[in-house]
């Protein structure tokens, strides 16, 4: 159904003031403005889609395109009808669309790591009381291979690279094991997965428990543990 186009400029105007708020990285913008493009540019609400077609549009390896997806369908961005072997079908919103985000001019007020009303803002990696919530909330076994850990053996690792994305958001962190550090080294988190299933040492059913944590994980569904003042 061809709905009326919306108007280019107005619209990456509230986008380029939008994506601050919400954290997107310079790959989702890419990928957003791309979706865009071939849907609501075209007359249409709705757009169906392979991460092939998507890697290839913008340039872009499959896995950090994957991920930015999955990002702008938590974030809102997009909203998930349809995901199957053949694909995505999602709905690209316009920013004013977006849930429980106004547009207007960007807070200045400065970040504060030790108060939980910019719990989306804290920075896990600075701090050592949230870098051990990052391990309460994995319950002493690796994200990636459920090996128990210790305070000997465990890391903090970036789900998605540093390279890819600067990001030390609970989103963005997951205690492991120091072997799964190593070998993983700036594989998106996904690909570490699937080697670790190639190689035998997770079986077809902990592979796909360890494909949802993900998925709940960068939803923001898996907030770690935290004292309301003092983390």
């Amino acid at each position: 159904m061809k709905i009326k186009k919306p108007n280019a400029e107005r619209v990456w105007k509230q986008f380029e003031d939008l994506a601050p708020r919400l954290r997107l990285s310079a790959t989702d913008r890419v990928v957003y403005t791309h979706l865009f493009r071939h849907s609501r540019l075209e007359g249409r609400l709705q757009l169906r889609f392979s991460i092939p077609w998507l890697a290839r549009g913008v340039g872009l390896c499959g896995n950090s395109v994957r991920w930015a997806v999955r990002r702008l369908i938590a974030r809102g961005v997009l909203r998930l009808v349809e995901r199957s072997k053949a694909g995505h079908v999602v709905e690209v919103r316009l920013p004013e669309q977006v849930p429980a985000v106004s547009i207007g001019p960007i807070s200045t007020q400065p970040l504060c790591p030790n108060r939980t009303d910019h719990f989306e803002e804290l920075d896990f990696l600075k701090h050592h009381a949230l870098r051990r919530a990052i391990h309460l909330r994995e319950r002493g076994r690796c994200l990636y291979c459920i090996s128990p850990l210790t305070v000997s053996t465990r890391c903090i690792d970036h789900v998605i690279p540093l390279v890819e994305l600067q990001d030390n958001s609970f989103r963005n962190l997951v205690s492991c094991c120091r072997k799964c550090n190593s070998h993983k080294s700036d594989l998106p988190a996904e690909g570490h997965l699937r080697r670790l299933y190639d190689d035998g040492r997770l079986t077809a059913a902990e592979f796909t428990v360890r494909l949802r944590a993900l998925d709940a994980l960068v939803a923001g569904k898996l907030p770690p543990p935290i004292r309301p003042e003092h983390p």
